[in-house]
């Protein structure tokens, strides 16, 4: 069974950085892509960052293009999300997740959810 745990969000003021990780188990992630997604009140889940675990290709939600970058640790089974010049428009629950399909933005495309962690920009 694959299992997601999201850690790093916080408070942070606009203009500065986060740095989220997913460590991920239960699986042979090798066949897996990972994928950062959002989710403001009120809103569906968007979209922002995947990488494919062999070979580390990745992409990005135009709005965050040249502000985040994604990356991983296969030691460590980990995915992070860096996150730099936040704005408050970044403030959501951000959910990593994993699928068998690369590239993929679709949530529904996504089997495998963490519990999310909080990011919220001050302005």
């Amino acid at each position: 069974q694959v299992q997601l745990v999201e850690s790093g969000g916080g408070l942070v003021q606009a203009g500065g950085s986060l740095r989220l990780s997913c460590a991920a188990s239960g699986g042979a992630f090798s066949s897996y892509a990972v994928g950062w997604f959002r989710q403001a009140p009120g809103k569906e889940h968007e979209f922002v960052a995947g990488i494919r675990w062999s070979g580390g290709s990745t992409y990005f939600a135009d709005s965050v293009k040249g502000r985040f970058t994604i990356s991983r640790d296969n030691a460590k089974n980990t995915v992070f999300l860096q996150m730099d010049s936040l704005k408050p428009e970044d403030t959501a629950v951000y959910y990593c997740a994993a699928s068998l399909k690369f590239p993929v933005v679709a949530s529904h495309e996504y089997h495998w959810w963490g519990q999310g962690t909080q990011v919220t920009v001050s302005s």
